[in-house]
């Protein structure tokens, strides 16, 4: 494919498994210097592209990662946003697509690739994945068309696919192929060739890039399970300063009709508490108008999140509740596909 004649790139190391190196005198993985790249990952001079390297101080392990770093990783997209044709974000993979989902809300007008991979083993293991995750990265990142990037959004590498970055959840803790888009096609896959889906693929806009970093983290998640107590589900409604919940219903967006359920999110609604169906299935989408179950919960208010994932659901809650104050509006939005992140109809 195509690249600018002088492409520049710039890699952000986060933190996670990716990063790991083997000390050669103790044998103990360490943080990989980045630095150093050209020496460790030859490989990467072939592609004829410029990277610099920027890495978070102290490193952060994913299952640490919160909104403040959401923050600053977007500020440094941001601040360097014009000296640069792409970025490739090294991430842990427990949430990843946290992140990657965050980013596509805080980023408003992206026209440039800002590529997330990780790997499963680290880069100082002779089976790693993190080499082919990064360098397959770097080249999707730097790949350009008419002087055009073909991937003008936040997007996850893993494996051999390049998938929506709000469309991904992570679903295997142990394979090499980590993650999945359950509801919507890969961008491009990766074999002999890259292969590039461009009718799936957000088009270009050329709008000034807008930084969004407001979240309000006044957000929760309530799944669904079999005997589910009152109390509980009381405890979790009544939490202080919740603002959305996320409730992860069966199948089609179906949940108990039990009275006293219904009464319980009734009176939150009418409180104000925005609370968005997603469903717990992997794939599929939430129809509220299919059956009783589910119709019980539109006719209170309970908003359809159609086939949003839950990472998508609460990083766009927490996104709309720090940008907008009308609850009507919100709502609104909650229904509309702002970056690609829910099919329309």
């Amino acid at each position: 494919m195509d690249k600018k004649s002088e492409t520049s790139l710039l890699v952000i190391y986060t933190g996670g498994t990716i990063g790991m190196i083997k000390d050669q005198e103790t044998g103990v993985l360490k943080p990989f210097n980045f630095n150093h790249l050209y020496d460790h990952m030859p490989a990467l001079r072939l592609i004829n592209t410029r990277i610099d390297n920027y890495c978070f101080d102290p490193v952060i392990d994913s299952s640490n990662m919160n909104p403040g770093h959401w923050q600053k990783l977007g500020q440094v997209i941001y601040e360097n946003y014009e000296s640069y044709d792409g970025f490739v974000v090294l991430h842990g993979s427990d949430t990843m697509a946290y992140t990657a989902s965050a980013l596509s809300f805080m980023l408003e007008n992206l026209n440039k690739p800002v590529i997330l991979t990780g790997s499963q083993l680290p880069l100082g293991m002779i089976r790693t994945d993190g080499r082919e995750n990064f360098i397959t990265a770097i080249e999707i990142a730097a790949a350009y068309e008419d002087d055009t990037p073909l991937v003008p959004e936040v997007a996850i590498y893993f494996e051999n696919q390049l998938m929506r970055g709000n469309r991904t959840t992570k679903y295997n803790a142990e394979n090499f192929e980590a993650f999945r888009s359950p509801n919507y096609p890969a961008l491009a896959e990766a074999g002999v060739y890259i292969r590039y889906h461009k009718n799936d693929l957000r088009k270009s806009n050329f709008k000034k890039l807008k930084f969004r970093p407001e979240m309000d983290t006044n957000v929760g998640v309530l799944k669904l399970i079999p005997g589910l107590s009152q109390n509980f589900v009381r405890s979790v409604l009544q939490t202080k300063d919740l603002k959305a919940l996320v409730l992860e219903t069966y199948g089609s967006g179906n949940a108990p009709t039990d009275a006293w359920f219904l009464q319980m999110l009734a009176e939150a609604i009418a409180g104000g508490l925005l609370i968005l169906n997603v469903t717990q299935c992997l794939g599929g989408a939430v129809e509220m108008e299919k059956y009783q179950t589910g119709i019980a919960l539109k006719n209170i208010g309970v908003i359809g999140g159609a086939d949003i994932t839950t990472e998508a659901a609460v990083t766009k809650l927490m996104f709309l509740l720090a940008n907008y104050r009308k609850t009507d509006d919100i709502r609104q939005l909650l229904l509309s596909s702002l970056h690609g992140e829910i099919t329309t109809k």
